[in-house]
């Protein structure tokens, strides 16, 4: 359980990081109804740096906020995922189809249970 709580934070740095890298890929999943498709991603983007971040930090008050942060941009970006399940034609390079894309929306809790836990984490 250590690992998982202490990797929470760098994984959350490098997704964040590629939203800078890969920009297009974040941009395609985004609902067409959303403005300024790219400032939203590189916003999620800080926030997903911000918070992985603030669970790497020493201070428990930080870990325990960038925890909060991070389950706040996850239901933030949740929408890109609803949205990608609902129009998988638009994604045809994800293995398993709507299926695939079905079958995420619900790790998403799961997401948010391993930022709470690494942001309450002892040491």
């Amino acid at each position: 359980m250590r690992v998982l709580t202490r990797s929470a934070g760098p994984a959350f740095v490098v997704a964040g990081l590629l939203h800078f890298l890969k920009p297009r890929l974040y941009e395609a999943i985004m609902p067409d109804g959303l403005p300024a498709h790219r400032a939203l991603v590189y916003a999620s983007g800080v926030a997903e740096i911000a918070g992985g971040a603030g669970l790497m930090a020493a201070d428990p008050r930080v870990r325990r906020w960038a925890g909060r942060w991070l389950v706040a941009t996850l239901a933030g970006v949740f929408p890109a995922n609803v949205h990608m399940a609902r129009h998988a034609e638009r994604y045809p390079d994800i293995p398993g189809g709507r299926t695939t894309l079905l079958a995420r929306l619900p790790l998403q809790g799961a997401f948010a249970a391993w930022v709470l836990a690494a942001g309450h984490r002892s040491g």
